[in-house]
Parts: C-alpha cells; structure tokens; sequence
C-alpha cells in the first residue's frame, strides 16, 4: 500500500473534543484508531471536563478547560504528539482520555444490614440508616490510574458500589462514638453529614482521586416492635382522659356493634358492648381511684386528695424500706437510703410528673454516701463486679477517652461512671472529653 493509500485509509482529526449526553459517565477514552492527529490539530477541553494525555503507556499530561493547540511549538505535548503524528504507523501508541470533574449528585446509601448501638431510652437497639452523598473527581491523574486503568467507557455504576461500602462503614462508627440516642441523633442530621464529608474527603482523594461534596442523612429507622412501642407512648399522651377516651371508645363499639349486619340480635350486641365497656371503665376507676357513672361518667370523688405543699426545709415526700413519708429533708432521706443501699428508695416533690429514683435527684445523690463496694464494672480493662466509687474513679482517670459504664443493684439499665454522682464528685464533676473525630 503506497502512503496516499495510506492516508485515505485514515481520518484527519482536526479538533478533538467530547460533548456528553450521559448523566452517569465519568471517563471517555477518545477514539484514534484510524485517525490521524495533524500538526495543527486543536484539543478542546469544555468547562467541566479535562483531558488526560497516555503516551505509551505512561501518562504524558493533564489539560483542563480551555482550548489548546497540537502542534510541535507545545512543549507540554511535544512527546505524545511525536508518537502518532508522523508516519501513521499502526497501532498509534498515544491516547486521549476524556475525563467528567463535574458533581455526580444524588447517589444514594443505605445500610443493607442493621446495626448495633446503644440507646438511653431503648437499651441496644438495632438501627437502619439511609441518604445520599455527591462526589466529583478532583484528581485526574490518580483517578486513572487507581481506578479507570484502560477501560475505554466508565460510569459512576462502576465505583458508587465501593464508595458506598466505604462510606457506610465509617458513619456506623461515627455514630456509635457519638453516643446519642437515637431520637436525639434526628436534630444532628445535618452536623453528621459536614462530619463526614470532612473525614472521609482526604481518604478518597488519596486513594481514588475523587473528592467528597455532600454527605446527606435522610433517615434513621428502628425495627418494628421499638417503632410500635414508640406509637403506643405517643398516642397515650396524646389521649389524655382515660377515662373519657375509655367511654367514648365503649359508645364508638355499641355503635358499630348495632349497626353490623347478620350479626345476631342487636339490642343484645349492644348490651353486650355496655356491659364490657362499663366494666373496662369501672376497673380504670378503681386504678385512679374514683368511681364510674354511666350517666357522669368516671368520678373522682374518692381520689386521694394531692400531698401537703413542702414545707420550708423539708420539700420531699419519701417511699422506701421504711414506708412513706411526708416533708423530709435531703439530708434526712440521704441518711434513710445510707442505712439501706440496696432497698428501693423513691422521691417526689411539687410539681414533678411522678416519683422518681433517688440517685435521679442530684440534691440527695451528693448527700448520699458512697459505697465501699457496690457497682459493676465495663471498660477498656474489661468487666468487674463489687468495685468502689474510688475504685471506678482511678480506672476513668487512667484512660479519660475510654468508655466507662457502671451498673448497681436496682438499677434499670448501665450508665456512663462520669453521670453517677458519686463517682463524678471524685472526678471534679468536669464533663468527659469530647470523642475523636
């Protein structure tokens, strides 16, 4: 084949350029087989896009936005060019690879499996998470050679597999470390999603070459029985009267007893309902200690009258070991828990919801004293039993970012060694330090 044959076979590429049509691809190897690349041709690199230059093998340079000129003046591209330029000898040695530096944006994430963590309210809970996160690649370079390598089409499908893997993995653990219940990591969404894209953007980049732009948490789940538990608790305080929603609820029933049809006699449906709506209404009665009326409805007339105002000095009222007692000191039920630790010790005072632990009620708990060896023990140094308040002190001090949790004979579940009082007043009362980032 003489060479005008030679370059009949081949197509002269004057300006080289890629405009893409796709949402989804990041990488375009530009087509040179059979054609050829004139001293004179242009390169054009749109705003959003850069052009990576493969001169045998081996990456020559990385043109960004702009328009460029290939000709042999140019020094940044003079090696490449003089592989595939001259001669048109087959096969061209030089490549061109289009690479996509825009955001890819709505890529989503979600935990396939749940995961563990520790709940103040609920104890260890099982929990699912789901968002979204945007990326771009900010590093051509290292983008194709750690990822891309000679692949001549790549799309996000290809890595958002590993990204989210990776991704995932570090936002369990930031949550865990975080160590707030789950109702309260709801008003953190957004501190969370800045956290990660902070932590996770160096190791992307160094490894991949891509860059973290947004990290978004759009919901955390719970299983079903917590979720239902939770329903329950609202709809209780959203109902109020029980006794008044316990009535309508009997007259809602012989309603729609009456009106079932096929169902028998009605006036009999319908005494059956009264009979055990009167009956569920008079047991709520005597639980809150009134009476239930068919015509008034539920009466408090026997409820036991509220408790005396407090008196100066001496504002709690006491149920413990020793029975109940009206207008005690601090001091006084500080010595009555002191004399029996283990017995079940209870306070109210005006104007609180209900009766409360005495260790809840930080004005007694500093009074209380400590014991000599009555709390159960889990942290770095593993689990012991039978410890001191100064014993649990010297272990926090030893590793003050460790994890340090104590449990003690009547207690509902374990709680963090710095929120006992005891133990705190050893410590200086100061606040944990903050957990690592």
């Amino acid at each position: 084949m003489g060479i005008f044959d030679s370059i009949k076979a081949k197509t002269f590429l004057e300006v080289i350029e890629w405009t893409d049509s796709t949402n989804d691809t990041i990488v375009y190897r530009f087509p040179t087989h059979q054609k050829a690349i004139t001293d004179g041709s242009k390169l054009v690199v749109r705003e959003g896009q850069a052009a990576v230059f493969i001169n045998e093998g081996q990456l020559s340079d990385v043109f960004g936005p702009g328009s460029w000129d290939l000709d042999t003046r140019n020094t940044r591209i003079l090696s490449f060019f003089t592989t595939i330029g001259y001669g048109f000898d087959d096969p061209y040695k030089g490549e061109i690879y289009f690479v996509n530096t825009k955001q890819f944006t709505d890529q989503k994430w979600g935990t396939s499996n749940p995961f563990m963590m520790r709940d103040p309210d609920f104890g260890v809970v099982r929990v699912r998470a789901f968002g979204s996160y945007c990326f771009r690649v900010t590093d051509p370079a290292q983008f194709l050679r750690q990822v891309v390598g000679t692949d001549h089409l790549f799309k996000t499908g290809e890595i958002t597999g590993q990204l989210k893997r990776k991704l995932i993995s570090s936002f369990t653990d930031a949550v865990v470390e975080a160590r707030m219940g789950v109702l309260d990591l709801g008003a953190q969404f957004t501190e969370l999603g800045d956290g990660m894209c902070k932590q996770m953007t160096p190791w992307f980049t160094s490894h991949y070459g891509i860059t973290l732009t947004d990290f978004a948490i759009v919901n955390l789940s719970l299983p079903p029985n917590v979720e239902k538990a939770l329903d329950e608790r609202t709809s209780m305080g959203i109902v109020g009267d029980m006794g008044a929603y316990t009535q309508f609820q009997t007259a809602k029933a012989i309603r729609e007893s009456a009106s079932a049809p096929g169902g028998g006699n009605p006036m009999m449906q319908a005494g059956m309902g009264f009979a055990v709506g009167n009956q569920m209404a008079n047991q709520m009665a005597q639980s809150q200690g009134g009476q239930f009326n068919p015509q008034q409805g539920l009466s408090q007339g026997h409820a036991p009258p509220p408790p005396p105002p407090p008196q100066q000095g001496a504002s709690f009222h006491y149920s413990g070991p020793s029975g109940q007692k009206q207008g005690l000191s601090a001091a006084q039920i500080a010595a009555e828990i002191s004399a029996n630790r283990s017995g079940n010790h209870n306070i109210w005072a005006q104007g609180w919801a209900g009766w409360k632990p005495w260790d809840q009620v930080p004005e007694i708990a500093s009074l209380v004293a400590p014991s000599q060896a009555s709390f159960h023990y889990s942290g770095p140094s593993g689990q012991a039993q039978g410890l001191s308040a100064a014993d649990i002190a010297s272990k926090v001090q030893a590793d003050p970012g460790g994890a340090h949790n104590v449990w003690a004979t009547g207690w509902a579940g374990w709680k963090p060694a710095r929120d006992v009082p005891e133990i705190a007043v050893l410590l200086g009362g100061g606040p944990p330090p903050p957990p690592p980032m």
